[in-house]
């Protein structure tokens, strides 16, 4: 069982009180940006918040006094049974916020959490530990989110996915939140008004991002388990750069990617490095276990990368990119890839889950239209105009990385490989062909589910064409050249849920009314899985129970 020691009554979603008492009111003054936790092991979670002890005490202020923080871990809503608890210091040189690792808990148990300053007490949140690496384990369910701009959209996806019945985590695939400018038909302004670059500037949109009331839901209904992309530093950034950096000043952009880190350290609740400590460093790919049903592998795909090949977009013909191809040029990282292909041989498990914040499978759009084409391009500022039959941006651009990490699976027979993919403002679902010339006679590696955005732009928004009408002819002409691609949905924004057992993977995908509408409704739209040992795809009939 998943549900531990605890009652389906206590496993209800949190509700606030519609009217506040005085106490509950300074536990919102102080606890404005609510609690979260992250990273659950069998034994340990990460618990996170930021108080807010005096008025100027404001996210990147600088301002405000150093305070004890008290948190609790209890079997119970009402703290009756609590289990444990500590205390910590916070202040201005870590911007108030406050990550605690919560360790000596059961395996596979549900938990509620809260923090205490000064008489004032925090939202009650939930979480819940793994279960034990050789347990046997019936089922996981995740929520997997993507790419959630404050300003093109209100975060309704994140408050349908709270609603949601038995999620254990929330896997967030990068993009939590964008460091670029206001621009103009917004639905809500960013703060600061400018593209963030100082550590104040970076803790500020931060704080902005969890003052949201869905996502503060989400955050205290489950654990997130998380990756970055490129947005929570910089537009399509590499190891050294950035798309609107000054590329010859590598010093300058490794000083602001420090500073992003920083705040994301600080202001999320997930392990760096392995510890919950802030600025103990900052490698973020690594690998969580559920039992003998899953490996949660999430990779960082920005932070080694070598930066992005880029041909003449002005040019009126199609230009070959052979660079891609180079072994000398990577996506992961040396010890990022060897890590990842350990994983991988894992016997343990029967699911290899991998968090991947951009598109593995191979994508041709050299035969699309140049309207669709142009869409794309404006979308992702990757595919040129004249229809580059790449994104040089995702794993078609590191191709050499690609072929040795699927030849490693097929080369040691590794079966359920199963790649969790953002980035897009799409959902696909795709298998992953082991050679993409031969495909489907040379057969699949893996498959790969891609969930659409929370709220960034995807291919109707940016071409003006109306939802479902002429996008889909684009997304035949896509599924046209690339058989593989067995699902695709250009338009729509929402969430999605995986739903694992050991003898299926299905990918629910639910979508918005109008993203635009803090009370927008959501409805389930597709839904695609993949049998244990079969490395392919196939339309399910209905969501998961």
């Amino acid at each position: 069982m998943l549900a531990g020691g605890v009652g389906a009554a206590a496993l209800a979603p949190i509700v606030e009180a519609a009217v506040a008492s005085p106490a509950e009111r300074s536990g919102q003054r102080m606890f404005r940006h609510g609690v979260a936790s992250g990273d659950p092991m069998p034994r340990a979670v990460v618990l996170w918040t930021r108080v807010t002890p005096t008025s100027d005490a404001t996210p990147g202020s600088g301002k405000g006094p150093t305070v004890a923080v008290t948190w609790e871990v209890a079997k119970d809503p009402r703290f009756r049974r609590i289990v444990r608890s500590g205390r910590v210091m916070t202040g201005p040189q870590r911007d108030h916020t406050v990550k605690v690792d919560a360790k000596g808990l059961k395996s596979d148990h549900w938990y509620y959490y809260r923090f205490l300053v000064d008489g004032a007490t925090s939202p009650v949140g939930r979480t819940r530990t793994a279960p034990r690496g050789m347990a046997d384990v019936s089922r996981l369910r995740v929520g997997v989110v993507s790419c959630a701009n404050w300003e093109q959209g209100h975060f309704a996806a994140y408050r349908h996915l709270a609603a949601h019945p038995a999620l254990d985590a929330v896997v967030h695939l990068g993009d939590y939140l964008y460091e670029g400018r206001s621009h103009r038909g917004a639905v809500r302004a960013h703060f600061p008004l400018h593209e963030i670059v100082s550590l104040d500037d970076y803790r500020k949109r931060h704080g902005q991002y969890k003052t949201d009331p869905d996502l503060q839901r989400l955050h205290a209904q489950v654990p997130f388990i998380v990756t970055w992309d490129d947005h929570e530093v910089a537009n399509d950034c590499w190891s050294h750069g950035g798309r609107d950096d000054d590329a010859s000043s590598e010093r300058t952009f490794d000083s602001r990617k420090a500073r992003a880190h920083r705040a994301y350290d600080e202001w999320m609740p997930v392990r760096l490095s392995g510890t919950a400590e802030v600025d103990d460093g900052t490698t973020l790919f690594r690998q969580l276990r559920w039992g003998r049903l899953a490996d949660i592998a999430m990779l960082d795909l920005r932070s080694y990368r070598d930066q992005q090949v880029k041909g003449d977009e002005s040019s009126p013909a199609p230009q070959p990119q052979p660079k891609v191809d180079d072994p000398r040029r990577t996506i992961t990282g040396s010890q990022q890839m060897e890590w990842l292909k350990r994983v991988l041989l894992g016997r343990e498990t029967r699911w290899k889950l991998l968090g991947n914040s951009v598109m593995i499978a191979p994508l041709s759009l050299a035969q699309l239209p140049r309207d669709g084409v142009r869409a794309i391009h404006l979308m992702t500022g990757d595919v040129p105009n004249d229809g580059l039959s790449i994104n040089p941006d995702q794993w078609d651009g590191y191709t050499a990385d690609r072929r040795e990490l699927f030849d490693h699976i097929a080369k040691n027979k590794v079966k359920n490989a199963v790649f969790l993919t953002g980035d897009i403002h799409s959902a696909w679902a795709n298998d992953l062909p082991a050679d993409t010339g031969t495909y489907p006679a040379s057969g699949s590696v893996g498959v790969e589910f891609v969930c659409t955005s929370v709220t960034s732009d995807n291919v109707d928004d940016v071409s003006g064409a109306q939802p479902r009408t002429t996008t889909l002819s684009w997304e035949a002409v896509i599924q046209g050249n690339n058989r593989h691609v067995r699902y695709l949905n250009l338009d729509d924004h929402g969430y999605s849920v995986l739903d694992v057992t050991p003898q299926r993977a299905q990918m629910d995908y639910y979508v918005l009314a109008n993203k635009r509408r803090a009370d927008t409704t959501a409805h389930h739209s597709a839904s695609w899985v993949t049998r244990t040992g079969s490395g392919t795809v196939v339309a399910a009939e209905r969501p998961a129970t």
